[in-house]
């Protein structure tokens, strides 16, 4: 089974999180995610994110720890999901490449959100990141 590494940017501002849902016609359309993307080769999993961030959502962002890094399989690949806090530098996000919707969510919000299976381990840990 071919594994992917991938990482996501988890943006706290104000009580609530960043939660991206995936725009029509792109994998797991429909689905809620934090945003982020595939680490390249060669690439370091913190740097991999802020171009990922820059590329989608077109911020800059400041990296801190790592929060939770669980491994889901899909179909016929495992994704190994590294979940990093973020910090937005400047303005806030207003528009995604590869997301139709943005919206800043409360630990009890996310939970009622169709999230993509890798974001479920993540998602479950948002009340002690956020209350």
């Amino acid at each position: 089974m071919k594994t992917l590494e991938v990482v996501a940017a988890v943006i706290i501002e104000g009580g609530r999180v960043l939660a991206c849902r995936r725009a029509p016609g792109k994998a797991s359309a429909g689905k809620w995610e934090f945003p982020g993307g595939k680490v390249e080769q060669s690439e370091e999993p913190a740097a991999g994110l802020a171009r990922e961030i820059q590329e989608e959502l077109a911020s800059l962002v400041s990296i801190g720890a790592e929060l939770d890094r669980s491994t889901t399989v899909v179909g016929e690949l495992a994704i190994d999901l590294r979940c990093f806090a973020a910090q937005v530098i400047g303005d806030p996000p207003v528009r995604s490449t590869d997301h139709d919707e943005l919206s800043w969510v409360t630990a009890a919000e996310a939970k009622g959100l169709d999230w993509a299976a890798p974001d479920l381990t993540m998602v479950s840990k948002l009340p002690a990141l956020l209350d």
